[in-house]
């Protein structure tokens, strides 16, 4: 395992230096799902849900925790992202809301964190926005699935870890 870049010398927690970083294209892309009961999902679905609309609200959410990302995780920095889009999807199979997100910016610094706390934030909203009828709902799944741009290149998850 490499080196943690967030360490000094002595171990301590820091932010790294981006300043002599190229500048490149950067992208990510993060997924996510809520399972919930299939009732909880008609609700979605139908535009039932007593706090209004759930889908759009979480999109929303998701856009707004990308740009504020750095607010959220102590080291990482402020970024001036030219992207941000946040998918929710209804599955009947879950049953319940498969959420990703796709953030692009032209960087020094990498957006997998922006594109996860996107993600995490739509769905915990999903959660928020229908939890009177379905406590029991299970977010899971949150994961890097794809990343390009920077020194270490491209990643993508293969598609027998997803």
């Amino acid at each position: 395992m490499s080196k943690l870049s967030h360490l000094d010398a002595s171990g301590q927690a820091h932010m790294v230096d981006v300043g002599d970083k190229e500048e490149t294209s950067r992208i990510a892309v993060a997924e996510g799902y809520v399972v919930m009961q299939p009732a909880t999902l008609a609700i979605v679905r139908d535009g039932d849900a007593k706090k209004g609309d759930v889908l759009g609200t979480a999109r929303l959410a998701g856009i707004m925790a990308a740009k504020r990302t750095h607010e959220l995780i102590p080291l990482c920095h402020p970024l001036l992202i030219s992207k941000i889009s946040v998918n929710l999807t209804l599955d009947e199979a879950l049953p319940g809301v498969r959420v990703s997100a796709e953030v692009k910016m032209k960087g020094q610094t990498g957006v997998e964190m922006e594109a996860l706390t996107a993600v995490g934030v739509a769905c915990l909203t999903v959660y928020d926005m229908v939890k009177a009828v379905d406590r029991a709902m299970r977010i899971e799944g949150i994961r890097l699935v794809h990343k390009s741009g920077g020194k270490s290149g491209t990643f993508d998850l293969p598609e027998t870890a997803r």
